[in-house]
C-alpha cells in the first residue's frame, strides 16, 4: 500500500487523519498538486477550490486537535460530478443552460457525506446534462482517460472516472442511468457502484429519468464503495421513492470470502461479439473467483436485449419529459448530440412507453427465476475497451454512433430492472488499457456485491496499479 497520501485508498486516508499520522492539510496539499499536474492533460473538473479547501483542510485538522471529529471522513479531501446541488455553489451539470445555476439546497447524497467530514476540492467534469456514454462535452470540452490521454473515460460520470484513476480525489459521486458509473469505472480501471433504485437519494441530483437514475460512488476499491454507501443510503423525506428498508455493515460485508457464494456466467449475451481481449479478461476473472472459493455455475438469462431497447426508450421518453420546457425556450443552447437525443423522445407515443414500464415487473420477477439460486451475475462492464475520443465522436465521421451504440449494451438492461451493479478492474489489455466486469446482484444485495469485489481485490492487485503522467 502507497504512503504517498494521493496514491491511498480512501479508507487508508481516512483512518491515517483519524489517527493523526497524516493531517488534512497536508493531505489535500498534496491531492491539489497533483491536480494541477494532471488538469491541463485530462480536464477532469470542471471547478478546482484550492484556497477554500485547504482553509477548509486546516479547520477540520483544528477540530480533530480539539478532540472532535465530524465522522468517518474528517477531513479527506474529494471532488464529486457536477450535477449534485451545493448550496451557493454554481452546479453546470455539464450544460450552457446551467452554466451559472447556484443552487439553494444541497444534494442529501452530497450532504451525508458532508456531515461526515468531507473537504470540497471543486467539482467534476461530466457530459452535458448526462445524456452520453462516451465523455465528450461539446461546451467544455472532453475529459481524457489518464491511461491514455488519446482514449474515452466512459460518461456520463466522465470526470469522475478520469479523476479517481489518476488519484486526484479520493473518490468521487456519479450517477448511472444507462451505465454512467460502470462505463467510467470500466474504461478509467476504478471500482464504481451502480446502487439499487432506491437505495440512495436522488434528492438534490440533477434528474435524467425519473425511473432509472442512481447515485452511487466510484473510488479505488470495493472498500472505499462500501464506506461510501454505509455514509449515503437510507430513507430520505426529500426523495419518497427512498427505500425505508435497513441499511446493513457494508463495510463488515468486505471482509467475507467467496466461500459459499455461487456466481453465474451467463450463456449468452453478454458473452456475445467480445473483444478478444475482453474475452480473455472475462475468463481469467472467472478462474480468479473460482480460485477464491466460489462456485461458478453457467445461468441462462431472459433476452436482454428486450432489456436493453426497454431500457432506451424508457430514458428517451423521460428525459425528454424533463427538458421539454428548455427545449422550447433555449433550444441553441443544447449541443447538437444531446438535442437530438431529447427530440427522439418526442416521438414516442405515451402507450408505448407505458407498454416497457409495466413489462418491468415481469422482466424483473423472470430475472429472479432465472438467477435462482445464485448470488450475483458477472459479466463485461462493456464488450470493448475504450475507443479514441476521436472514432467516438459523432461530428467526426457516421461510424460514430454506431461505437457509441455498442458500449452501453451492457450496462442498460441492468438499469432497467432497477438492479445494482459493481465494476471492478479486471485486467488490461496489451496496449495498457483498463478492463472492468460487472457484478450483478439482487434488489438491496449490494453487500454481496461488495463481498465478492473486495475478496477479488485481495487476490489481484489491478485496482491499485497507477497511471502515469507522460
Amino acid at each position: 500500500m502507497s504512503t504517498e497520501p494521493p496514491l491511498m485508498t480512501l479508507t487508508a486516508v481516512a483512518k491515517a487523519i483519524a489517527e493523526k499520522k497524516l493531517s488534512s492539510h497536508e493531505v489535500t496539499r498534496a491531492v491539489l498538486h497533483r491536480i494541477a499536474e494532471w488538469q491541463p492533460r485530462l480536464n477532469a473538473y470542471m471547478a478546482i477550490e484550492s484556497e477554500q479547501a485547504l482553509a477548509a483542510a486546516t479547520e477540520a485538522d483544528a477540530e480533530l486537535a480539539k478532540g472532535k471529529s465530524r465522522g468517518p471522513l474528517h477531513g479527506v479531501p474529494m471532488a464529486h460530478k457536477d450535477m449534485y446541488y451545493d448550496a451557493g455553489k454554481v452546479v453546470t451539470c455539464g450544460s450552457l443552460i446551467r452554466r451559472d445555476f447556484v443552487p439553494k439546497t444541497t444534494a442529501t447524497a452530497l450532504q451525508r457525506l458532508k456531515d461526515a467530514g468531507q473537504v470540497r476540492l471543486g467539482s467534476l467534469q461530466m457530459v452535458e446534462f448526462a445524456y452520453g456514454p462516451t465523455g465528450h462535452n461539446v461546451h467544455y470540452g472532453a475529459v481524457h482517460n489518464p491511461w491514455h490521454v488519446d482514449h474515452i473515460t466512459g460518461g456520463s460520470s466522465s470526470g469522475s472516472g478520469s479523476a479517481v484513476a489518476a488519484r486526484l480525489t479520493f473518490a468521487a459521486l456519479g450517477s448511472d442511468t444507462g451505465g454512467s458509473i460502470r462505463m467510467p469505472a470500466h474504461f478509467c480501471g476504478v471500482t464504481g457502484l451502480k446502487t439499487t433504485v432506491g437505495r440512495v437519494s436522488r434528492a438534490g441530483a440533477m434528474p435524467l429519468s425519473q425511473s432509472l437514475d442512481t447515485v452511487g460512488p466510484l473510488a479505488q476499491t470495493a472498500e472505499d464503495c462500501a464506506l461510501l454507501l454505509g455514509l449515503m443510503a437510507g430513507a430520505d423525506p426529500e426523495d419518497p421513492t427512498t427505500s425505508t428498508q435497513p441499511v446493513p455493515d457494508y463495510m463488515a460485508a468486505t471482509t467475507g470470502s467467496l466461500k459459499g457464494l455461487k456466481i453465474g456466467v451467463p450463456t449468452a449475451f453478454y458473452v456475445d461479439d467480445l473483444d478478444p481481449e475482453v474475452a480473455r479478461i472475462l475468463d481469467e476473472t472467472v478462474a480468479t473467483l473460482k480460485k477464491e472459493g466460489a462456485e461458478i455455475v453457467k445461468v441462462e438469462l431472459p433476452d436482454q436485449r428486450q432489456l436493453s431497447s426497454a431500457s432506451q426508450l424508457v430514458l428517451a421518453a423521460e428525459a425528454t419529459a424533463y427538458h421539454k420546457r428548455w427545449m422550447i425556450e433555449r433550444p441553441q443552447d443544447y449541443g447538437a448530440q444531446v438535442l437530438m437525443r431529447l427530440q427522439n423522445g418526442l416521438t414516442i407515443p405515451a402507450v408505448t412507453y407505458l407498454e416497457a414500464m409495466r413489462w418491468r415487473g415481469p422482466a424483473l420477477a423472470a430475472h429472479h427465476a432465472a438467477v435462482s439460486g445464485i448470488d450475483a451475475v458477472i459479466a463485461p462492464s462493456a464488450p470493448v475497451p475504450a475507443p479514441t475520443i476521436a472514432e467516438s465522436d459523432v461530428g467526426n465521421g457516421p461510424g460514430a454512433e454506431a461505437v457509441i451504440q455498442r458500449l452501453t449494451r451492457f450496462t442498460r438492461p441492468v438499469n432497467y430492472l432497477g438492479l445494482p451493479s459493481l465494476s471492478i478492474p479486471s485486467g488490461f489489455t496489451r496496449a495498457g488499457l483498463p478492463v472492468g466486469m460487472q457484478l450483478i446482484g439482487r434488489a438491496f444485495e449490494e453487500a454481496v456485491l461488495l463481498r465478492i469485489g473486495a475478496a477479488f481485490q485481495r487476490a489481484t492487485d489491478f485496482h491499485a496499479r497507477v497511471p502515469r503522467l507522460v
